[in-house]
């Protein structure tokens, strides 16, 4: 029986992988393939976080195929001019895919799948990264939506998501390509900062279903109310995990399913509505892919055109967004957040909508100057809800927040770091101060500065910002936008 070849992709795993699925059926031999070819994403090759966990994915599925027999085949180049020279090479007769979403792939894909079925092979694309594809939730009227709860309303609507895949059997090809030496693909830093990541994550299919049981079992329970504070662990932490298709939606909604199936409304009374709250989680990821679907300049351009001409502050040799970026704004809850950031390549939710808002509206920076510094940091940096979460905060995209909405970094941290333990994790030298003075260290007594050994602008920067200022001034540049529709 003739080979087939499963071309992995941000499909990282064994289990409910349509794909391998598809090219192991009847028992033919299955030839895995990973084909690295960064330049073919256009401006959005992956960032040296989502690197670093690429390495790691793609070590732990090539275990995971060897433990069935199997080698994965990894390859530079050109993808179509690598695709076919495995077809020479191995006889191969078929060729299989999971889809992908974002823009310049759809149209690589769609050629891709062409140029292969003129030269006779059976190809299928397949989806394993959505409950459902972009195209096939649709209004009243047939376009696409631009809000969350109506898209998520008509989702609900649709067939309850097939089944996840059992993991297939498989079986090795008589002969193995040779195959490209994953170091050589230089996908870990030179110089190695990545030991936070490590200490916090194990990229791998096992990682995540490690992830996610560990959620199910200690933490849905309080989704509802924990979610929102950055001192708990109240959230999955399945984003990377999803972006690399090591666990796929089907398979995170079967467990709440089951999870809800097996639960003790007496002694759970939070559970149902929490376990709603997360897969609503799920359904913001799956409407970022709908919006990008349907508008694919969405990473780059607004999708409200009025705030193209929005008034946004020079910022010659980017020294404000430096400052920002390292996390030394001397705003708390934000440098928090961008050091959580750096050392472990994650951000919880409710702290990356206050370092978005700060640089938007109180730095009144553009969006895209936080979509990219993200884009390279985020060990889940995916495209579509990249995007929409920096359109959302600056007021210009789908759903969006209005931008008079600008939110207030000390009364967000009062109110979800109470303790400012938040705080005091990711800037020890704020942890000397009371509690009641991380939050606007500024604004402590100096005797009590003094006591906790912190001088404001050596030991810790001054605000680089007046909060209420740079509120009223991002407020007048958007009427400034509002005046000339």
């Amino acid at each position: 029986m003739s080979a087939a070849i499963c071309w992995f992709r941000r499909d990282l795993r064994l289990a409910d992988n349509p794909a391998l699925s598809a090219a192991a059926r009847d028992g033919r031999p299955v030839i895995p393939v990973y084909i690295h070819a960064p330049g073919e994403a256009g401006d959005w090759a992956p960032g040296a976080a989502s690197q670093w966990w690429l390495h790691h994915s793609l070590t732990a599925l090539s275990s995971a195929l060897a433990e069935h027999g199997l080698t994965l085949i990894i390859r530079s180049g050109e993808t179509l001019a690598t695709l076919e020279s495995l077809i020479d090479e191995t006889g191969a007769e078929a060729v299989h895919w999971n889809r992908l979403y974002d823009p310049a792939f759809i149209e690589r894909d769609k050629h891709i799948k062409q140029s292969l079925q003129a030269r006779g092979l059976s190809v299928h694309s397949h989806n394993a990264a959505l409950l459902h594809e972009p195209w096939t939730i649709k209004t009243g009227t047939g376009g696409d939506y631009k809000a969350f709860t109506p898209f998520w309303r008509a989702a609900r609507r649709q067939a309850d998501p097939d089944a996840p895949m059992p993991t297939p059997a498989l079986t090795a090809p008589i002969s193995t390509p040779a195959s490209t030496p994953l170091a050589a693909l230089n996908l870990l830093p030179a110089t190695d900062w990545a030991a936070g990541l490590r200490a916090t994550w194990q990229p791998g299919e096992a990682g995540a279903h490690q992830r996610l049981t560990t959620f199910l079992d200690e933490t849905v329970t309080a989704y509802e109310s924990g979610r929102d504070w950055p001192a708990v662990e109240g959230t999955s932490r399945l984003s990377p995990h999803l972006h690399a298709g090591e666990i796929g939606p089907r398979q995170v909604w079967q467990a709440v399913q089951s999870r809800l199936a097996r639960s003790n409304p007496a002694t759970e009374p939070g559970l149902l509505e929490s376990a709603e709250r997360f897969l609503s989680e799920i359904g913001w990821r799956e409407f970022a892919h709908h919006v990008l679907f349907h508008h694919p300049d969405f990473p780059d351009y607004p999708l409200n055109p009025r705030f193209a001409d929005f008034p946004w502050q020079d910022d010659p040799d980017d020294q404000l967004l430096a400052t920002w970026q390292r996390g030394e704004t001397g705003i708390p809850l934000v440098d928090a957040g961008m050091r959580e950031l750096y050392s472990t390549g994650w951000m919880h939710n409710r702290v990356r909508m206050v370092v978005g808002s700060f640089l938007v509206k109180n730095l009144r920076l553009p969006w895209q100057a936080g979509e990219a510094w993200f884009w390279d940091t985020l060990v889940d940096a995916d495209l579509a809800s990249n995007s929409l979460g920096w359109q959302w905060v600056a007021g210009s995209g789908a759903d969006a927040a209005p931008y008079f909405r600008v939110f207030n970094p000390v009364r967000q941290g009062e109110r979800f770091d109470p303790e400012g333990t938040y705080i005091a994790r990711w800037i020890p030298e704020l942890g000397r101060l009371p509690a009641k003075h991380r939050q606007a260290p500024w604004e402590a007594p100096q005797a009590v500065l003094s006591a906790a050994g912190i001088t404001l602008g050596v030991d810790y920067p001054h605000p680089m910002v007046d909060l209420k200022a740079s509120r009223q001034a991002a407020l007048a540049a958007f009427s400034q936008i509002k005046k000339s529709d």
